[in-house]
């Protein structure tokens, strides 16, 4: 039962997260969700075998999380945890992708395994930085910035609802858990047939409970719009975030910058 809390109540956490105030928090959720956005594109952009190019771009959320103030074991362990489907998209490039790259201290490396470790480098950039989206804005604010951006308003409201009931459902199965853990002695209550019980009954309450929720909120007359609870309009310090990091984004995918630090290195220490 501690881990079912402790999963459940790591994932509030990361939502209550985003009523910080930082300069991070403070930017308008437009521009947060379009430049993870291209941050996003500029990763996936590079070639399968890209490792050095892709280096650089470790730099944006190691510099949002410290400037958001957000618990790095938090974000690693959140990472970790699906991390499992990342290993098993690559796991079998290095059987199909034996062709010899480079030789890495003398060793051969093949192209699958290079693949491999590009994949799973990716793969926690990515995750990463939705998370720390998440982690600044809330997902309502990134359902604002969708409905400010033109987003059509179903799909956004299909989006908040989907994420809203999935705290609703893991309510309920909080509560399930609990009682059939105080219920259950010597080992009885914990067989398959309990479980199914348990899981029927669960969806059950669900519903029950989502019902609940979807006419309170058209007794407290939602209409389908979000609303911003921090100041809204585009202002310079947005403006500067916006432009820097795409600027940024933008060099790293036209020039290998690890490349080039490494040759200035190299020349200096010749110089030396």
């Amino acid at each position: 039962m501690a881990s079912f809390d402790s999963a459940y109540f790591d994932i509030k956490y990361l939502d209550t997260l985003s009523y910080q105030d930082t300069a991070i928090h403070r930017l308008d959720p437009r521009v947060k969700l379009l430049t993870t956005a291209i941050f996003i594109l500029t990763v996936v952009s590079f070639s399968k075998y890209e490792l050095t190019g892709l280096a650089p771009l470790l730099v944006f959320p190691v510099i949002l999380v410290s400037r958001a103030a957000l618990p790095v074991g938090l974000l690693l362990k959140k990472i970790a945890a699906v991390s499992p489907f990342a290993v098993l998209v690559g796991a079998f490039n290095p059987l199909f992708d034996q062709q010899i790259e480079l030789y890495l201290g003398g060793v051969p490396v093949s192209g699958g395994w290079i693949s491999f470790a590009s994949i799973l480098i990716r793969f926690m950039l990515t995750v990463s930085a939705a998370l720390i989206l998440i982690a600044t804005t809330s997902f309502p604010g990134i359902c604002l910035a969708l409905e400010r951006l033109k987003v059509p308003r179903a799909l956004i409201v299909q989006l908040y609802f989907l994420y809203y009931f999935i705290f609703v459902l893991m309510d309920e199965a909080l509560r399930m858990v609990r009682a059939r853990n105080m219920r259950a002695f010597d080992g009885r209550g914990t067989g398959l047939r309990v479980y199914v019980h348990l899981l029927g009954a669960l969806f059950l309450r669900a519903v029950d409970r989502a019902e609940r929720v979807h006419q309170a909120m058209f007794s407290r007359a939602f209409n389908g719009h979000f609303y911003a609870a921090r100041r809204s309009g585009i202002t310079c310090q947005d403006g500067i975030f916006f432009l820097a990091w795409t600027t940024f984004f933008v060099l790293c995918r036209w020039y290998n910058i690890s490349e080039i630090i490494g040759q200035a290195a190299l020349r200096v220490m010749h110089m030396i």
